[in-house]
C-alpha cells in the first residue's frame, strides 16, 4: 500500500511539473512536503545520500522556475563537517602498582569523545568530583598538586539529593576535563558514582564541539580501582559537601594513550537567484532561506526514546524548505516588478549547529555587505487555530515592526522577538550585520521525534503564512532604501558562577579550529570596545587556555562584571593581546 502511495505521488509530481502554478497553494505545499518528508529520504541527515537526493530535488525545482545557479555557475555549495568519531588503533591503558602492571581491556574503559590524542603517564591522584567553585566555597583541587598527574574524578556532583542544587552547573564532563587541564593534569579518569549499578561506559558520540587540547580523558569501570575505597569516599563527600582529595599511595603510575579519530564528511547547500528585469539597484539583493536537513534516524538531537526510527521532519524543516520553493516560484513570475535580486538558499547542517549557513556567509559569491536583509523560515507548517505567528529579529531594523503590522491582512496574532541571534540560520547572517526576520509557527510535541510527519502539516495555514512572507519580501525588495541595521544586545553569561557576565561575542559554529572562533561581535559590547572582530579566534581568556566555545563559557564563570581580563586572540597569522572590561546583564 505504501509503495502504491509513492507511485501515485510520483505521477502527481509529473502533473505538477507540467502545470506549475505560480501562486502559492496548499496543494503544492502538501505535494512537496510529502516527498521531502517521506521515508524514501530517511530524515535528510546532513551529508547522507538521502540529503543529496533532496538537494537534487530542490535544484530541479529551481531550474524549472527559471532561477539561475547562485554558486559560481552551480546550484550546489559543498562544505566540510565532522561526520562522526571513532576509536583509532592507538588506544591503550595500563595501571602499574609496584612491579605489577595491568593492561586494561577496551571493554572496561573508553576514551571520551572530546579527548585529545596523546600518550601520557603520571602518578594517580583522587580529585573527588573535579569541581572548583568559588561561589560554593568548594574546590576539589585545593589541597592537592595535580601538575603532571592523572586525576580520578567522579561523574555528576555531590549534592544530587537537592533538585535545585547549585552544583549542577559544575557537573559537565567537559567542564571537569578543562578544569583538570588548567590545574596541570595530563589526564583525567572518570568513574561512575555508586548509584550506577550496571556501571555503564559513556557512548563515543560526537558532541558538535572541538576537542579539549592538552589532556587525555577516559572513563573506566569502577572495579579497576578496587584499591581505592570509592564508596566510602563518595559517601563522605556527599554527606558533608566537603572535598576529600589526595595523592594515592603507595605510588601508582597510569599510562594512557588516546586516539579518537574525527571522520570528515561533506554536505551541501542549494542556492539560486532571480535577476530583476530592471537595474534599479544592481548591486543589492535580498536573501530568503530555510534549512532542509533533519535528524535522519535520530542519531543526534532526537527527543525520542526507543528503537531507531526515521525522523521525517515534516515541519522541521520540510515546511520551511517548501516555503522557499513556493516563494521562488511566485517571484520568478514577477521579475518585472522586482527592484533587487532575490537569492534563495536552502541550508544543510542546521541541526548540527548552523553549519551550512555559517559556511555560506563566509564563502558568499556576492559581497555580503550588499545584502539588504535575510528572511528565514523554520517550522512554519503548524499554524494553530489562534493564528499564532512568531517572528524573531523584529528589533534588527527600525522598519520591521511597522512593516509587519501593515502587511498583516491575514489576522495573524503576531509575537515579536527583537533578537537577531536565535535558534536558526538567520543568526549567521545577523552576525554579518544584516537585518533579519525569522518566521516560526511554534514548537509542538512532535518536535525532533519520528511523529513529525506530513499528515500533521496545516498546508492551508502554511499557504497563508507564505503569502504574508511574500508580501513582506516584496515590500523589502521594492523599498527605496535598504532597511537600516540595528545591533540588538545579545548577552552570553558565565554559567559557572551565579553572576551574569556580558562579553558580546557571537560564535562561528562552523569554525573547526583550536580555540573559540568569533562569527561576530555585538556593536558597543565589551568585546567590540576592546577591539575584537569577526573571524578572531580566542585562544586564551585570563589564565585559561581556550580550545572551544565550552572552554570560553567555563572561563567566564571565574569573573564578575567590571573585571578586566587579558585575552589572547589569533587573527590571521598574528597573535594579539586585548584587555576586555566585562559587562553585566
Amino acid at each position: 500500500m505504501k509503495k502504491l502511495f509513492f507511485i501515485l505521488l510520483s505521477l502527481t509530481g509529473i502533473i505538477f511539473a507540467q502545470n506549475n502554478n505560480p501562486e502559492i497553494t496548499s496543494d503544492e505545499i502538501f505535494h512537496h512536503i510529502s516527498y521531502l518528508a517521506s521515508d524514501e529520504l530517511e530524515g535528510r541527515m546532513t551529508g547522507t545520500p538521502e540529503l543529496y537526493k533532496a538537494a537534487d530535488y530542490l535544484k530541479k525545482e529551481f531550474e524549472s522556475y527559471g532561477l539561475k545557479p547562485f554558486y559560481d555557475g552551480s546550484y550546489f555549495q559543498e562544505f566540510p563537517f565532522i561526520k562522526k568519531i571513532e576509536l583509532g588503533k592507538n588506544n591503550k591503558l595500563t595501571i602499574s602498582r609496584g612491579k605489577e602492571t595491568i593492561t586494561v581491556s577496551q571493554k572496561e574503559y573508553t576514551p571520551l569523545p572530546y579527548s585529545d590524542n596523546l600518550d601520557v603517564n603520571g602518578e594517580l591522584v583522587f580529585a573527588g568530583y573535579g569541581i572548583s567553585a568559588k561561589d560554593l566555597n568548594y574546590d576539589d583541587y585545593a589541597n592537592i598538586d595535580a601538575k603532571d598527574k592523572i586525576v580520578i574524578v567522579f561523574r555528576n556532583q555531590p549534592d544530587t539529593k537537592n533538585p535545585h542544587s547549585k552544583f549542577d552547573q559544575y557537573s559537565s564532563l567537559r567542564y571537569k576535563t578543562t578544569n583538570a587541564r588548567d590545574k596541570g593534569a595530563k589526564g583525567i579518569i572518570f568513574i561512575n558514582t555508586n548509584d550506577k549499578t550496571d556501571d555503564p561506559l559513556i557512548e563515543l558520540k560526537y558532541d558538535n564541539a572541538a576537542k579539549i587540547s592538552g589532556i587525555s580523558a577516559i572513563q573506566i569501570k569502577r572495579n579497576l580501582l578496587n584499591f581505592i575505597p570509592l564508596n566510602d569516599l563518595q559517601n563522605q563527600i556527599d554527606s558533608t559537601l566537603t572535598p576529600h582529595s589526595f595523592l594515592i599511595e603507595p605510588k601508582i603510575i597510569v599510562n594512557i594513550s588516546t586516539d579518537v579519530i574525527e571522520e570528515k564528511g561533506k554536505s551541501v547547500n542549494v542556492g539560486a537567484y532571480i535577476e530583476p528585469t530592471n537595474d534599479k539597484y544592481p548591486n543589492q539583493y535580498l536573501v530568503i532561506g530555510a534549512h532542509f536537513d533533519h535528524l535522519g534516524w535520530g542519531e543526534q538531537n532526537s527527543l525520542y526514546v526507543g528503537k531507531p526510527m526515521i525522523h521525517n521532519g515534516a515541519d522541521d524543516n520540510a515546511s520551511g524548505t517548501v516555503g522557499l520553493l513556493e516563494l521562488a516560484e511566485k517571484f520568478s513570475k514577477d521579475k518585472s516588478n522586482l527592484d533587487r535580486k532575490i537569492v534563495f538558499i536552502s541550508f544543510s547542517g542546521e541541526e548540527l549547529g548552523l553549519l551550512g549557513s555559517a559556511y555560506t556567509v563566509n564563502h558568499f559569491p556576492l559581497p555580503i555587505e550588499n545584502a539588504v536583509a535575510m528572511i528565514n523560515m523554520d517550522m512554519i507548517g503548524r499554524l494553530n487555530d489562534k493564528n499564532d505567528l512568531i517572528i524573531y529579529g523584529t528589533g534588527t531594523s527600525s522598519i520591521w515592526k511597522s512593516l509587519l503590522d501593515d502587511k498583516n491582512e491575514y489576522d495573524f496574532d503576531l509575537t515579536f522577538n527583537d533578537e537577531g541571534f536565535g535558534p536558526s540560520d538567520q543568526s549567521s547572517f545577523y552576525g554579518k550585520k544584516i537585518p533579519v526576520l525569522f518566521f516560526f509557527t511554534g514548537t509542538h510535541s512532535d518536535y525532533h521525534k519520528p511523529s513529525d510527519d506530513t499528515e500533521k502539516i496545516n498546508s492551508k495555514g502554511e499557504e497563508k503564512v507564505l503569502n504574508y512572507v511574500y508580501d513582506i519580501a516584496k515590500a523589502i525588495d521594492n523599498a527605496p532604501a535598504k532597511p537600516d541595521y540595528i545591533s540588538v544586545e545579545r548577552k552570553e553569561t558565565g554559567k559557572m558562577g551565579g553572576t551574569k557576565v556580558y562579553v558580546g561575542t557571537v560564535p562561528d559554529f562552523a569554525g573547526d579550529v583550536d580555540g573559540y572562533k568569533l562569527g561576530g561581535v555585538t556593536d558597543g559590547s565589551p568585546a567590540a570596545k576592546a577591539g575584537l572582530k569577526a573571524g578572531d579566534i580566542i585562544i586564551q581568556f585570563g589564565d585559561k587556555k581556550i580550545s572551544n566555545i565550552y572552554d570560553f563559557t567555563y572561563a567566564l564563570g571565574n569573573y564578575l562584571p567590571g573585571d578586566k581580563v587579558n585575552v589572547l586572540v589569533k587573527r590571521g597569522a598574528e597573535e594579539l593581546k586585548f584587555e576586555i572590561e566585562l559587562g553585566s546583564r
